[in-house]
């Protein structure tokens, strides 16, 4: 009896852990057979002044979004794009921090710090004019343009692709600008004096080669941003390029670093500067070289590089020239002596 009892124990045991075994891998199956990815930030844009749309990986829900500058929510929409809508406009181009919780359908969450621009639908006309790319103290290099227009330069970037293709030189801050300005953009700061003019004082600002009617701005810092082989490009907010200056001073058919490369073919890709000589070809369709550059043989820190501002644009090197020695001019119209090396 005991026997039989005991034998019926052990079976009754061995089918209990059986099923326990089966229970634990049906649920680990279970576990392993759900979707384990993260959702994945992607970018954060302002589509347009009421506007912003934050992008990820796959759809998820808001949990909370606090911005900074404080502002209300009208309405959002959820998804792989989860896009809200404010009751009030943003300052066009102004600077603004996304703190932004969500959720996907399996109880993951991501919280997310953005740093974005509100959208600037008012950008003006403007075109590159002067380039210093040599540093002789306590002159700096500096980027000038000519404003063709009446309208606001927030969330304009200005890329120089021997500093870098990722990360923009500048960004410009919010500021209204008449037709017929000059901005200097000093490429390094050297003195306290030496402070931005984003409102309607153009004489505020010190320092070195501030002019009291242009509006000058300062890049922080001391480190050397412009050379004489480089690529500059101001783009907006959806990185269409607004005008853009190759420079090399040794010519040639190769450029010396691959951002150089990478860049001329960004510039080239929207027809903002074309090939020495001949017709304009369809973007896209060429290639641009060192030899398509403006030469900068012979620039110093008092001969600088100018565009004829007969001429509507500049978009080919036969549109600028060097100046003569003090010929530099920043924040006033060109000089038109031209450098003629002995």
């Amino acid at each position: 009896m005991k026997l039989k009892f005991s034998f019926l124990f052990t079976l009754l045991l061995f089918k209990v852990l059986i099923f326990m075994a089966c229970s634990s891998e049906a649920a680990i199956h279970g576990v392993l057979s759900r979707k384990t990815t993260m959702p994945v930030f992607l970018e954060c844009k302002a589509l347009s002044s009421t506007e912003i749309a934050f992008r990820f990986s796959q759809p998820v829900k808001m949990l909370s979004l606090h911005l900074e500058p404080s502002s209300d929510i009208h309405s959002y929409r959820e998804g792989e794009e989860l896009l809200i809508t404010l009751t009030r406009p943003l300052k066009e181009g102004e600077k603004i921090i996304a703190d932004v919780l969500v959720e996907d359908e399996d109880r993951n969450t991501l919280n997310v710090l953005v740093p974005f621009r509100a959208r600037n639908d008012r950008v003006p006309k403007l075109i590159m004019n002067e380039l210093r790319t040599t540093y002789s103290n306590p002159r700096v290099e500096f980027v000038e343009f000519i404003s063709k227009s009446s309208g606001n330069l927030g969330a304009l970037r200005l890329f120089i692709a021997s500093h870098s293709i990722t990360r923009p030189a500048y960004e410009f801050p919010p500021m209204e600008i008449k037709e017929g300005e000059y901005i200097v953009l000093h490429l390094r700061t050297r003195d306290d004096a030496a402070v931005d003019e984003t409102g309607d004082d153009l004489n505020l600002s010190g320092g070195n080669e501030a002019g009291p009617t242009a509006r000058d701005l300062w890049v922080p810092g001391s480190t050397k941003m412009l050379r004489d082989d480089d690529v500059v490009y101001l783009v907006d907010q959806d990185d269409k390029i607004i005008d853009a200056v190759l420079l090399s001073r040794s010519g040639g058919f190769e450029w010396s670093r691959p951002t150089l490369a990478a860049a001329a073919e960004f510039v080239a890709s929207q027809g903002a500067w074309f090939p020495t000589g001949g017709e304009s070809p369809a973007p896209g369709t060429y290639v641009l070289n060192p030899s398509d550059a403006v030469n900068t043989t012979g620039t110093t820190a008092t001969r600088s590089i100018n565009r004829n501002e007969s001429l509507e644009r500049g978009g080919r090197a036969e549109a600028w020239y060097i100046t003569v020695n003090s010929g530099a001019t920043p924040g006033l119209p060109n000089n038109t002596r031209i450098y003629e090396p002995r």
